[in-house]
């Protein structure tokens, strides 16, 4: 897939300095754990699934998982199973027949239940040749080293490997008095296979579950305390520079709402969207205000904000926003080339008169945004994400 396909090569030239570049399952680990963007969660019942993926349903789509855990009712599991075979079947045939390339297509991952369902997917051996790996949902210290045992071992006969999503969301992490020695007990079990594993993603809904708490659309996850504090411990634990995994955001569940019942301001200004849109950017403010997307917006700055790259969605309204904030704008790329690049040593002025760049302590930040600016693209001066929502 590469981002932004959608557009024509006129609106890309005009809106990139630097065009993203084309991302299959089988890009190097260091830039494909990057490039989820909006991760597209769709229960594995849902009829049509290959038309979405193969016809191009919803624009802009780059990864989605076929979830057959909590979406799907008990009584459910055996049809969605079923289903998932006729799916990926479906994908394996489109792909054989050179029809599909498989650039066009999102990268596909299936999130199962538990061990058992896992190990009795895999017994279908040639189904998996379309997917990119599977998410692991309440992944812990318990559970964890036979779900990548499983995988390692399924692996073995393959020759591009499927990778793993270990989905933190568990009690163990949850509550304070377990979560530190739980979050490093994982942490070890990860390290072991840590060649496949993409991304650490955060199972928000099932966090604040345990608390009792479901989140209003004018709160993002960072105004849950207790959340705040699990989230900023799981970027302590695995977020370090020097042995760094990718974290990705966890859900925003709203894709609805009624600006009626709204107590607080709007968050979106009204400045950069006519500015960069003329007045169809008022018009598109005001419709992004009622679908409660600033609240989205907000979230994925905070993500963004705390080092987390990608964002688990439930609607595809909320593709292109997400993408859209992940595209790096000219000032940090060049700010980032330079760090990379610094003939001067130690700590100088921003060419942009607006910071101070040092060499060492801002070498890893810009390195991550380099990775961004190869699967995201880069932003031409004055431009930003507002000209791609």
């Amino acid at each position: 897939m590469i981002f932004f396909n959608d557009l024509s090569p006129k609106d890309r030239k005009r809106i990139f300095f630097k065009e993203p570049s084309e991302i299959t399952k089988a890009t190097p680990k260091e830039y494909l754990s990057f490039a989820l963007g909006a991760t597209l969660y769709i229960p594995a019942i849902k009829e049509g699934i290959s038309d979405i993926i193969l016809d191009n349903k919803y624009k802009r789509l780059t990864s989605i998982v076929l979830c057959l855990e909590d979406s799907i009712p008990e009584d459910k599991v055996q049809e969605a199973e079923e289903n998932i075979a006729k799916v990926l079947t479906e994908m394996n045939k489109a792909l054989e027949s050179k029809k599909y390339k498989e650039a066009e297509l999102p990268l596909i991952f299936i999130r199962v239940r538990n061990t058992e369902q896992f190990n009795k997917l895999l017994e279908k051996k040639q189904l998996f040749s379309s997917i990119t790996g599977f998410c692991f949902p309440k992944f812990n210290s318990d559970n964890g080293r036979e779900f990548m045992d499983i995988l390692s071992k399924f692996n073995e006969e393959r020759e591009l490997k499927l990778y793993a999503m270990p989905i933190l969301e568990t009690k163990g992490v949850a509550y304070k008095e377990t979560r530190i020695e739980e979050l490093i007990r994982i942490k070890q079990i990860i390290d072991q296979s840590k060649d496949v594993v993409l991304n650490i993603r955060i199972g928000g809904t099932d966090l604040l579950g345990l608390y009792s708490i479901r989140r209003q659309m004018e709160n993002s996850i960072y105004d849950i305390g207790v959340i705040r504090d699990c989230i900023s411990d799981i970027i302590n634990i695995f977020g370090r520079a020097e042995e760094e995994y990718v974290i990705s955001g966890p859900v925003w569940e709203y894709f609805n709402g009624n600006p009626d019942n709204r107590i607080l301001k709007p968050q979106l200004r009204e400045k950069p969207f006519f500015e960069h849109l003329g007045q169809g950017g008022l018009k598109k403010r005001e419709y992004y205000l009622e679908k409660c997307i600033d609240g989205l917006i907000k979230e994925v700055v905070l993500d963004k904000a705390n080092g987390l790259i990608g964002k688990t969605i439930i609607h595809p309204t909320h593709i292109p926003i997400v993408n859209a904030l992940y595209v790096v704008t000219k000032e940090e790329y060049e700010d980032a080339s330079a760090i990379l690049g610094a003939e001067i040593r130690g700590a100088y002025k921003s060419r942009y008169n607006n910071k101070m760049n040092e060499e060492n302590p801002h070498n890893n930040w810009a390195k991550k945004i380099l990775k961004r600016a190869y699967i995201y693209g880069v932003f031409n001066e004055e431009l930003n994400c507002v000209d791609l929502f």
